[in-house]
């Protein structure tokens, strides 16, 4: 029971801290008049399924004023450890080189339940100056 509250509580400081970075990147970019542009990534197989998710993360992003990256990042199948999805990487290094201020996914779980891997993506993401986001019906681990 104490293992479940300490993840619980951990989970929840890696949410605020993902808020938090979010908030820091996109002030700046206001203040700086610079439109924010977003790289959608899911985790689908291709077809409808991909393309359902992905226009769900577009129109997320057109409610936010955004605008969406022309390419959108995917990995299929069964979630497997972030560390080998190369979908997810390269959503992260096309971040990174600037063509993207944030990365767009459905949910946290649809990178990583983990929170050791979360938090070393949330690091690595804002030392980049890139936000992570989720659309605000995203359910959370």
């Amino acid at each position: 029971m104490l293992t479940s509250l300490r993840s619980s509580l951990r989970t929840a400081r890696l949410e605020g801290l993902r808020c938090e970075h979010r908030a820091a990147i996109l002030g700046r970019l206001e203040a700086s008049g610079r439109p924010v542009r977003v790289a959608a990534y899911v985790l689908a197989g291709p077809g409808r399924e991909r393309q359902a998710d992905v226009e769900l993360l577009a129109r997320y992003a057109e409610r936010m004023g955004w605008k969406v990256a022309g390419s959108s990042f995917a990995d299929v199948g069964e979630p497997p450890p972030l560390a080998g999805r190369a979908g997810f990487a390269a959503a992260c290094r096309y971040a990174a080189q600037g063509y993207a201020h944030g990365i767009l996914a459905l949910a946290r779980p649809a990178l990583t339940t983990d929170n050791d891997a979360y938090a070393h993506v949330l690091e690595y993401l804002h030392t980049r100056g890139v936000f992570l986001d989720y659309p605000p019906s995203a359910p959370t681990p």
